[in-house]
């Protein structure tokens, strides 16, 4: 492997109402991700617990630097001496019976780097599937973009619903960013219409790699998570997937490639509009 190529991994769970069991394979894939060599490794939304409702996180919330799951992600990260996108985590909110979707950030000692709240709530009405999903009546919204350093290339930080909103991405590119990460828990309905398409779109228009961890599995009260977590170059080539069941991917990023395709493919540099 060359200087320029560093690996990274994503994580795919499916995730119960047991945050100990949860625990204990989200440390098992990602000491597998660190075996084949992955310098950052992403975990999916709702790594820890994925209850009856999005409400029930509520009592797993936690304060800003203190907290069993944050004390987890950390010492794992120093564990194993990689960078960790920590998916996501219920933290504090101003609203006593709210909680913010936190992802958190990483460095292989086990510091927090980086924080961003999920912005883009998922309120909405499957019909087909005969599915709510009200997330904005127990989640609080953040409101900043997020986008921090890292040994693989500078983070953009989004979950989920975000991959919907590429304005999101582009405030990214404004700030310099080269790897998309996304912790994500799509529906079996939405992710088998519009997954693949969605994170392969935000590679191609930003000429980012994209690093998808999802949940992938049934979970309790018969909820069907779609899965394929996937790890996408800037010309929107799939270099790694899974399609079901836990597990992790890995593939190597090239920061040379990146580059000589935003030279050779400069849309970037031919924006007329740009978000604020």
């Amino acid at each position: 492997m060359s200087q320029t190529q560093k690996k990274v991994a994503a994580i795919q769970l499916a995730s119960g109402s047991n945050v100990s069991a949860n625990l204990l394979e989200t440390e098992r894939l990602a000491e597998t991700a660190t075996k084949q060599g992955a310098r950052l490794v992403v975990l999916p939304e709702n790594f820890a617990f994925m209850g009856r409702s999005c409400g029930d996180a509520n009592a797993l919330r936690e304060p800003p630097g203190d907290g069993p799951l944050q004390a987890f992600l950390s010492q794992l990260a120093k564990r194993l001496g990689v960078w960790i996108v920590g998916g996501t985590i219920p933290m504090e909110a101003e609203h006593a019976a709210k909680w913010r979707a936190a992802c958190t950030v990483y460095d292989d000692d086990g510091r927090q780097v980086g924080r961003y709240d999920k912005q883009h709530l998922f309120d909405v009405n499957l019909i087909e599937s005969d599915e709510q999903f009200v997330e904005s009546e127990s989640i609080e919204p953040g409101d900043h973009v997020v986008v921090v350093d890292s040994p693989v290339g500078r983070l953009g930080i989004s979950v989920c619903y975000d991959l919907r909103f590429p304005e999101l991405y582009r405030a990214m590119v404004d700030r310099g960013v080269e790897v998309i990460t996304l912790p994500a828990a799509f529906t079996a309905m939405t992710g088998n219409a519009h997954w693949e398409i969605l994170v392969r779109a935000r590679a191609i228009e930003n000429l980012c790699y994209v690093v998808a961890a999802a949940q992938g599995g049934f979970h309790i009260a018969s909820r069907q998570t779609y899965g394929h977590s996937m790890i996408v170059d800037p010309w929107g080539t799939k270099l790694a997937e899974r399609e079901r069941g836990n597990g992790c991917v890995v593939a190597a990023l090239d920061r040379e490639f990146q580059q000589t395709t935003r030279r050779n493919f400069p849309c970037l540099d031919h924006r007329r509009l740009h978000c604020r």
